[in-house]
């Protein structure tokens, strides 16, 4: 080894601090975490979304301060296979070491923007479906209109309609969609409000624009169902398609689908497969790996991109807590998508206005 070389090294580092850093990207980050030789301990104090800000009483507040929101959504009367997806935010929320830089985007979301977590929806029902859905519309249409973005977690995706039409009633929506069914199907046994309806639904309503909707990583075998998304006009690239096409042809399509328009994003994990992601209501084999999603979703920044979902993980079906963080880093990811929106008037954290 260089003898000049190892005596610099020695000279900067052999006495160095863990947040002295020389490069300007990584000192930058440094000075938003460490407060002299310490950083904040991931396994104390009570756990929130991403180790945010916890601000319960934000709605009393008219969530002044806030410029996203990030939203538990703990219900899942909706889902057709196994239930369990209402432990979702939970299991999310105790997801440790996510963030708080994302280093592909090179984006600390929370030196960013104003953004915490706010606990869940409030519901007057543990047993109406049709309640819980308007009492998720009704919190988030109070979000919406104090001028606050939002990032939710579920429950299972049948919530993603009731937010739509709280986020989607001025202006149709686009939609990236990133999940193993296409969740457009029709009313069955009495009920069309379930989770493999809401987009059907969604632009039935007139809150989200099917010829800006992509749906990525559709398999198994409930395409016979998914009739409507192609009546619509709905975009729909299909798992198998992904590995011939390549991530990079999916990102521009993407891009090219959604254009610069306002956008919704919403991720099941179940769209993950079944090997990095077993804790969710309807497994499906042949899906994405971990690594292929946050390749897809970085390659979306720059996009509109004012709200998103990750839903159905249902902890109870994965002892080894794998899903829960792989949604973590979804939800994680998506945020930085978020504080990167055009349409997003970022002020830092702690920064009045």
């Amino acid at each position: 080894m260089d003898q000049d070389k190892l005596a610099d090294l020695r000279r900067r580092y052999a006495d160095a601090k863990g947040g002295a850093l020389y490069d300007p990207e990584f000192k930058r980050v440094s000075q938003t975490q460490f407060q002299g030789e310490r950083r904040k301990w991931p396994f104390t104090e009570p756990a929130t979304f991403l180790a945010a800000p916890h601000r319960p009483n934000a709605a009393a507040e008219s969530f002044a301060g806030l410029d996203i929101a990030l939203v538990g959504v703990p219900m899942d009367l909706g889902v057709t296979n196994r239930a369990g997806a209402r432990l979702g935010p939970r299991a999310v929320r105790a997801a440790e070491r996510i963030g708080p830089y994302e280093h592909v985007l090179k984006c600390v979301p929370s030196s960013e923007a104003r953004i915490a977590d706010i606990g869940d929806v409030p519901m007057h029902s543990r047993f109406s479906l049709e309640s819980c859905h308007a009492d998720i519309e009704s919190h988030f249409g109070a979000i919406r209109a104090a001028g606050v973005r939002t990032l939710a977690v579920g429950g299972d995706h049948s919530i993603s309609l009731a937010i739509l039409k709280a986020l989607g009633k001025d202006r149709p929506l686009g939609m990236i969609h990133v999940d193993a069914h296409c969740d457009t199907s029709g009313e069955f046994e009495g009920a069309k409000f379930h989770h493999g309806g809401p987009f059907r639904q969604a632009v039935l309503e007139g809150v989200l624009d099917p010829e800006r909707t992509i749906q990525i990583g559709i398999r198994g075998a409930a395409e016979y169902l998914w009739e409507f998304s192609y009546d619509s006009g709905m975009t729909v690239i299909h798992a198998e398609e992904i590995e011939r096409l390549g991530i990079p042809a999916v990102i521009e399509r993407a891009r090219r689908v959604i254009g610069d328009g306002p956008a919704y994003l919403t991720f099941d994990v179940d769209s993950l497969d079944p090997a990095f992601a077993p804790g969710t209501g309807t497994p499906e084999i042949g899906g994405l790996t971990t690594r292929e999603a946050l390749e897809l979703l970085r390659g979306l920044v720059g996009l509109d991109i004012v709200s998103g979902d990750v839903v159905e993980v249902a902890p109870q079906y994965d002892a080894s807590t794998n899903t829960a963080h792989a949604a973590a880093q979804v939800m994680f990811t998506i945020l930085c998508l978020m504080v990167r929106a055009p349409s997003l008037d970022r002020r830092p954290s702690g920064v009045p206005g």
